[in-house]
């Protein structure tokens, strides 16, 4: 029996091998599967010995004497860096402050990033944080942490680099597609309150809810909106609502799935496929829907990432929503948190795809919106009209179908230029939207009407 224990946009994972022989033929097929297993052992000794001649070999002869501990973490981090972008192993430290993250309080900027060739890459500012005010954006590639280089370090060490005590500043050097020389920031840190959920009443009838994150706060979040604007607004005046997960790099698979049940009455919310068949998990929605079956349009886009293409994909899938916006980002992974005893940290490791309930796999794919609508984009902005997609991430697992590359992520900051919300205004209103328009044009009817 294997055991995963935990899970950040993943969940516990079992797999159990049973052993039959029935017959001469399964005892032949037994004995060949056997003798290639003991041959898949013997190599596998033979690295593990390779591996310990160059620790030993490396702690008689280099320059300095090096520290145990820093080569076994250095040779693990090599390790897990061979698989995919979203393997990691965390040391305690590590390990700590990803939960101090997801509970949604940590010290800091107030960015998601990922690594890629060597660099931090800005997956999404969080609003309302020190790096969204600094003007840091979704792609912005950080190469410089306060005069040190980021090249050589693990993403951990640079995320932590760049952690600290409020009211401390860093500065940055970032890379910016198109930009003609590298761009200093400076920034103060501040203690990072992610408030997973911001919402507000639309001209009088219609609920705006934007999901930032999922973290434990989130579908809490969420059901205080959904009661509050149900407070403010009688029903029979109530033309539906606008989930906003632009711009949401996701988090938490337990949010996504209780984030969905809460916008929809029953069904699938999304299925997990391991290596093994017995490893597969469907989740579905519980709990019921608190919106009462009023219209829901998502906005997503090339920053909608994870756990925000989860709910969406299933809200699609059981046309309980239309999609507005752009492609979203296509990470269809899931990572098991796994620790690793008292002091040792964690793994956190890619133990299977994720599913919509249509069995669409989204990875390196991403969700197509129903209607696509270009953002108007400010020449200083340019850059921000397209992320980078999991597609473009470098050992990313393979798509099943043709790889798409990422699209428009920039949101502009007044809400009367953001023409994805204006198109989801008017579709709860009854206003048709052109589902072929690049530019928003409401004047044709859209492919797929709004459920009720």
């Amino acid at each position: 029996m294997r055991k995963h224990v935990g899970f950040f946009l993943g969940t516990v994972a079992g797999a159990c091998l049973t052993l039959l022989v029935a017959s001469p033929q399964g005892a032949h097929l037994f004995a060949a599967a056997n003798a290639a297993a003991h041959s898949d052992n013997t190599n596998t000794y033979s690295q593990l010995n390779l591996f310990g001649e160059v620790f030993e070999k490396i702690k008689s002869d280099y320059v300095e004497k090096p520290e145990d501990s820093k080569l076994v973490e250095g040779a693990i981090n090599g390790m897990i860096s061979s698989l995919d972008p979203h393997s990691r192993y965390m040391n305690e430290k590590g390990w700590s402050e990803m939960q101090e993250t997801t509970h949604g309080e940590f010290g800091g900027l107030g960015i998601e990033v990922t690594m890629e060739d060597g660099f931090v890459k800005v997956v999404a500012p969080i609003d309302d944080t020190p790096a969204s005010r600094a003007g840091i954006m979704s792609g912005d590639v950080i190469t410089t942490i306060d005069d040190d280089q980021i090249q050589g370090m693990t993403l951990d060490q640079a995320v932590n680099k760049m952690k600290g005590a409020p009211n401390s500043s860093i500065r940055l050097k970032i890379i910016r597609k198109d930009a003609d020389k590298p761009i200093e920031v400076s920034i103060t840190r501040e203690i990072i309150r992610v408030r997973p959920v911001k919402y507000h009443v639309e001209g009088g009838d219609i609920g705006y809810i934007r999901i930032t994150s999922f973290n434990e706060q989130t579908t809490e979040g969420l059901r205080k909106a959904i009661a509050d604007v149900q407070k403010q607004v009688p029903q029979d005046k109530l033309a539906g609502y606008v989930v906003d997960l632009r711009n949401n790099p996701g988090g938490l698979l337990d949010q996504a799935v209780s984030v969905t049940s809460t916008l929809m009455q029953r069904g699938e919310v999304v299925s997990t496929r391991g290596r093994n068949p017995e490893e597969t998990q469907r989740f579905t929605a519980h709990g019921g829907d608190m919106t009462k079956g009023k219209p829901l349009v998502v906005l997503i886009n090339g920053g909608s990432a994870s756990a925000s293409e989860i709910v969406a994909g299933a809200l699609h899938d059981h046309k309980r929503a239309t999609l507005i916006g752009t492609r979203s980002f296509g990470k269809g992974s899931v990572q098991t948190i796994i620790p690793l005893g008292t002091g040792n940290g964690a793994l956190a490791l890619t133990t299977a795809r994720y599913f919509t309930p249509s069995g669409h796999s989204i990875q390196a794919l991403g969700i197509k919106p129903d209607i696509e609508v270009l953002q108007d984009v400010p020449d200083e902005f340019k850059t921000r009209s397209e992320i980078i997609s999991e597609a473009k991430m470098r050992g990313h697992l393979a798509a099943e179908g043709a790889e798409q590359t990422g699209s428009q992520s920039y949101v502009p900051p007044d809400e009367k230029n953001d023409k994805a919300l204006a198109a989801a205004f008017n579709q709860l209103r009854g206003v048709t939207v052109n589902a072929d328009a690049k530019n928003a044009d409401t004047k044709a009817t859209q492919k797929r009407p709004v459920p009720n």
